[in-house]
């Protein structure tokens, strides 16, 4: 077997291991944006069974103020053509694989996807804070099932913006490393 052989072998046990037992920060930070978008996940299961059906009632806390039901009945949760609930439900699913993309060293071998997940994951909390606006404002009751997912999608948003900032200049330092190499070129 030859060396590259034995590399490319290696690569889906090497990813396992670092993904598995790694200790390195980003790895630490990515798996928190996994249970934070299962937190969200079951939160936005739950307004999805009810919105289309399959529930017939959210359980509120006994506060006033709180009417889980109104909130995801309205025409708001619905003005897309689809629940809320289910695009929620869908997009907060999708941060699951972009945080197990890659091994440990992702932000300097492939810097796109971190900044990918960090764009994802503001556009999804500036949304989340429109709908809690709503809540208080237009809808005038509170979901909390709408809470934890909010609280869920601010957090992502947080944390993936940490490995973001460590991609941006590994992106920054390769794009100055092939202009100088060009520029070396050049000349010779």
């Amino acid at each position: 077997m030859n060396k590259l052989s034995k590399i490319e072998t290696n690569k889906p046990q090497r990813l396992r291991r670092e993904l598995q037992e790694s200790k390195q920060s980003d790895l630490n930070v990515r798996r928190a944006v996994i249970g934070l978008s299962l937190l969200g996940i079951g939160a936005m299961t739950a307004v999805t069974l009810f919105q289309t059906g399959v529930i017939k009632h959210l359980p509120d806390p006994p506060i006033d103020g709180f009417d889980s039901d109104k909130v995801n009945s309205s025409d708001t949760a619905y003005a897309l053509g689809v629940p809320d609930g289910a695009l929620s439900l869908a997009s907060l699913a999708a941060n699951i694989p972009f945080a197990a993309f890659g091994g440990e060293n992702r932000a300097e071998t492939m810097p796109l996807v971190p900044l990918a997940a960090a764009a994802k994951a503001t556009v999804e909390a500036a949304v989340a804070g429109w709908y809690f606006y709503q809540m208080p404002t237009k809808e005038k009751a509170w979901c909390g099932y709408c809470i934890v997912g909010a609280l869920a999608n601010w957090g992502i948003a947080g944390l993936t913006l940490i490995e973001a900032k460590r991609a941006w200049k590994a992106l920054r330092k390769n794009q100055i490393a092939g202009i100088k190499s060009v520029n070396f070129l050049k000349n010779q």
